[in-house]
């Protein structure tokens, strides 16, 4: 149901990037993977912090949080290298390839995000279930 309210926008959007020209759009594209980017190494902290706190909380399963831990620190690797592998087109390249280029950057980065997301997700249960009293301690 929420999807048709957006039929129109989706039905006008071509019609929008058509306006635009070729290196307005490998612009566009550029732009939109470094501000994904920007985004998430805002980000970077939190991972971080969610590592230390898994490290400190006691917890009953320690193979758990050493799991979560290293699935924030495989989203904090899979940053950093998109980051060294990250290399943006010289102008002299056609528009053609920088759009391919940006496009495949774009899933790279947006899968980083993804591992972000999980690994965070994840560990904030964990310490949020590791914090809580245990009922055993009777």
């Amino acid at each position: 149901m929420k999807i048709l309210r957006f039929a129109p926008l989706l039905v006008l959007l071509p019609a929008c990037l058509s306006l635009q020209s070729d290196e307005q759009k490998a612009e566009a594209a550029e732009k939109a993977v470094l501000a994904r980017h920007d985004e998430l190494m805002a980000q970077m902290d939190k991972l971080y912090e969610l590592r230390q706190q898994l490290q400190k909380t006691p917890l009953a399963d320690t193979v758990a949080a050493s799991r979560h831990r290293r699935a924030l620190l495989g989203a904090e690797n899979g940053m950093l290298f998109w980051m060294h592998h990250y290399r943006k087109p010289a102008d002299t390249v056609t528009v053609t390839h920088r759009l391919s280029y940006f496009a495949a950057q774009q899933q790279r980065i947006d899968s980083v995000g993804r591992l972000f997301q999980t690994s965070q997700d994840s560990a904030r249960l964990v310490v949020a279930d590791g914090s809580a009293p245990t009922s055993s301690a009777q």
